[in-house]
């Protein structure tokens, strides 16, 4: 199942979290077809936003994560609901790099790192938190370190991991986060960079049966851990036909007129789940009525 568990240090001043989440990522790769090194690009950005959605309090926000170093994937977005279910696309799922050695997957090369990752944490107030720090690597967990430290000057280990079977299918994805809280002293920071060199690559240790709480609990195998929470999560489009007409309307009478009359009508697909809201002319006329009423309810606000 996939999951996030997070957990406090009893001992330290230390808390992390850690995903697997192959189901999800599986999901996002048979929705836009990508390939291996896109797959775990997506992957990877999916496990992070969830996890930093995660630990948001709020019912209703939502963090989104995007991400553009240049290079030929392009655009890689992801967004998760404070629940940590999450959603994404990716602007160019065929792209695949040759492999930088025997199973390594290039993800940095797809990425690029000519750019930036940018964080927008939405907490339904007028608005949005942004932040945004250049790439390290382009290989997203060592980015996703950066923007803690940088931009919440909170310092952090990631490990984000996504293994591809031999029919390009995910075998198995997960990672974590471990951050140090204030007040911890050399010893702890010492104990966890020991802790992360011991574990290793996250994807083989999932690979080799381990779930989440045990990737912690050999990470941190010198802290008395409590486990806070047990999360289920999974990938979750809210999309819906409702949703695509106020898009609609809200382009303005002159534009549906203008789609009424060039295209007879209009087909929309959502970029998260891929399904496609079809639209008649008669469709467009009764949302153009209806944007019509609300422009004049505004200028009537207005006088």
């Amino acid at each position: 199942m996939d999951q996030i568990v997070r957990i406090l240090a009893k001992d330290a001043s230390v808390k992390a979290m850690a995903i697997s989440a192959g189901g999800v990522v599986e999901h996002a790769r048979e929705i836009f077809h990508t390939s291996p090194t896109a797959t775990a690009a997506l992957g990877r950005l999916l496990m992070a936003a969830s996890m930093m959605g995660n630990v948001m309090k709020e019912e209703q926000a939502s963090v989104t994560l995007r991400l553009n170093g240049g290079g030929p994937l392009g655009s890689v977005i992801a967004v998760s609901d404070s629940m940590g279910n999450v959603r994404g696309c990716v602007t160019n799922p065929g792209v695949d790099l040759p492999r930088k050695t025997v199973g390594k997957l290039d993800v940095g090369g797809a990425v690029g790192k000519d750019g930036e990752l940018t964080v927008i944490r939405d907490l339904n107030m007028k608005e949005p938190y942004v932040g945004s720090v250049r790439l390290v690597s382009g290989e997203i967990a060592e980015d996703i370190a950066a923007y803690y430290v940088e931009s919440e000057q909170v310092p952090t280990a990631c490990a984000l991991g996504v293994l591809i079977d031999r029919d390009q299918s995910v075998k198995t994805a997960g990672g974590y986060l471990i951050q140090l809280l204030p007040g911890a002293d050399d010893s702890v920071i010492t104990s966890v960079e020991n802790g992360v060199a011991r574990l290793g690559a996250v994807s083989s240790r999932l690979d080799s049966g381990m779930g989440p709480l045990e990737l912690l609990q050999e990470a941190l195998s010198d802290f008395e851990l409590e486990v806070l929470e047990t999360s289920p999560i999974e990938y979750r489009c809210y999309c819906s036909r409702e949703r695509v007409e106020r898009a609609l309307i809200s382009m303005g009478p002159a534009e549906l007129e203008k789609m009424i009359q060039e295209q007879g009508g209009a087909e929309l697909t959502c970029n998260f789940c891929d399904k496609v809201y079809h639209f008649t002319a008669e469709d467009l006329r009764q949302l153009k009525e209806e944007s019509m009423k609300k422009d004049a309810e505004e200028e009537s606000e207005g006088a």
